[in-house]
């Protein structure tokens, strides 16, 4: 009785009762007992006024309700195998030291900052002059890429600013940029003209003259992703040349998010575009992620590499958002960092995605469903056009409205017990259009999950067409 009446006056005083007939009643519980409270509720701010139903709620759902359990999962991007256990043995020891267990500088512990200046420099030491990365100046762990990425749009974007941003993108991108209130604007990568054979990830192509054709006084800023997330494409030295000189030429900060970077499997590996000249290295911050190198996507561990005059500011307000990031598994990726090379940890990573990238194109070799040849990261976008769902199939509402691979993904997660994602979910509805007959599929599971997905999908047989 105490509890109820107390809760109940502090309500009364934060919304006091006003005879207005625009007034509502609400009704909250309390202890099994329902208070009626008069009064006034201040709306959401309106970047959050829409809520919307996202894909990840329903493909989730999906595979929750789908018949054909366990369900075979391939549309997250997390792992189901562990983390190095080098790594891991190093959390479980960190975790009884009494330092690790209290905050941590807000930049990040000393031994990760100088765990990822030596892996990082080799790549960033010829650009700036021979010297390392200063990991006092240089670099700042973030709670994950996504909080980086978030950080550095929060110290340098504001209202009625405008971001570049290439689509496929990471749907995070979205709401960072929209809660600074900024303007988020669209230029696509655009896929092959002939979708009907395997493709490496390199034909998809960003239109410099479309991308520069994007750029207004208001910009300030273009998000990069290379090793890309769905279409594998690691963009090209001369690519990231052009990028640079339009960012150059208008005087934009570069965002690259390169999380994928220790997966790229072509010749001559990930190109990093901060190291191509000193001019971009001082307009560029790289973003780097521990859950996607060591395979710890729950630990929330990411960085970012830029000169002092950017990471500052980045700090600043990577402050004020989470203050610092977790102490015993920074200390855990400092371990990771500090063994991988000794480990031969990088080449035999690469090595294990390519032969499970294997398992799964050679089901869709089968099937005779062409694809997209990744050239990093570990996902598989698949063309399934000629796949044809049963006219009668019905779909709920939340589906209905979606573009076709939503349709898709829906009914290959109940009837065939696969998940995907649909792509489309990443480009702007006018460009739906570009995706809406391929599927996304993520590699980084077991061999064992990816050979019975093999084994299932083989079902769709029966439902291709010419």
């Amino acid at each position: 009785m105490l509890i109820r009446s107390t809760v109940h006056s502090t309500r009364r005083s934060l919304f006091p009762i006003r005879s207005q007939p625009r007034s509502r009643t609400m009704s909250s519980t309390i202890n099994g007992t329902t208070n009626a409270v008069q009064g006034k509720i201040p709306l959401p701010a309106p970047r959050f006024a829409k809520v919307t139903e996202d894909v990840w709620t329903m493909i989730n759902t999906a595979a929750a309700e789908s018949p054909k359990q366990p369900i075979c999962n391939l549309g997250q991007g997390f792992m189901n195998f562990l983390p190095p256990h080098y790594v891991t043995e190093a959390v479980k020891e960190t975790i009884d030291q009494i330092p690790s267990n209290q905050y941590s500088p807000p930049r990040g512990r000393p031994r990760l900052l100088q765990a990822l200046s030596t892996a990082y420099s080799p790549f960033f030491s010829p650009t700036l002059g021979g010297r390392p990365l200063n990991p006092n100046t240089e670099i700042v762990v973030t709670a994950g890429a996504n909080e980086g990425i978030l950080a550095a749009l929060t110290a340098f974007v504001g209202e009625g600013d405008e971001v570049i941003v290439m689509e496929p993108y990471f749907d995070q991108y979205i709401s960072n940029i929209e809660m600074q209130g900024a303007k988020v604007v669209y230029v696509p990568i655009r896929p092959p003209a002939n979708g009907n054979v395997n493709n490496p990830a390199s034909e998809w192509k960003l239109e410099m003259e479309e991308l520069e054709g994007k750029v207004t006084e208001k910009t300030k800023c273009v998000i990069l992703n290379t090793p890309h997330n769905p279409i594998g494409k690691v963009f090209s030295r001369d690519e990231l040349v052009q990028i640079g000189e339009i960012a150059e030429r208008h005087n934009l900060l570069i965002i690259s998010d390169e999380v994928y970077d220790r997966l790229s499997f072509r010749e001559g590996g990930h190109q990093r575009i901060a190291t191509l000249s000193p001019a971009l290295y001082a307009r560029t911050l790289t973003v780097g992620s521990a859950g996607k190198t060591f395979g710890c996507t729950g630990w929330r561990v990411g960085w970012l590499l830029g000169p002092e005059h950017l990471i500052k500011f980045v700090l600043a307000a990577h402050t004020r958002i989470t203050f610092c990031v977790n102490s015993p598994m920074q200390e855990a990726i400092a371990t990771g960092f500090e063994r991988a090379e000794e480990e031969g940890y990088y080449t035999e990573t690469v090595a294990e995605y390519k032969k499970r990238y294997e398992i799964l194109c050679g089901v869709f070799d089968k099937l005779g469903l062409p694809y997209t040849i990744p050239d990093g990261g570990y996902f598989l976008l698949v063309n399934f056009s000629r796949v044809q769902i049963p006219s009668t199939y019905t779909f709920p509402t939340t589906i209905q409205s979606r573009a076709r691979d939503f349709k898709l993904a829906y009914w290959l997660t109940r009837e065939i017990g696969v998940v995907a994602i649909p792509p489309t979910e990443f480009f702007t509805e006018e460009n739906w259009g570009l995706a809406e007959d391929y599927l996304r599929f993520a590699v980084c599971k077991t061999e064992g999950t990816l050979v019975e997905a093999g084994r299932r999908l083989e079902k769709l047989k029966e439902f291709i067409r010419d």
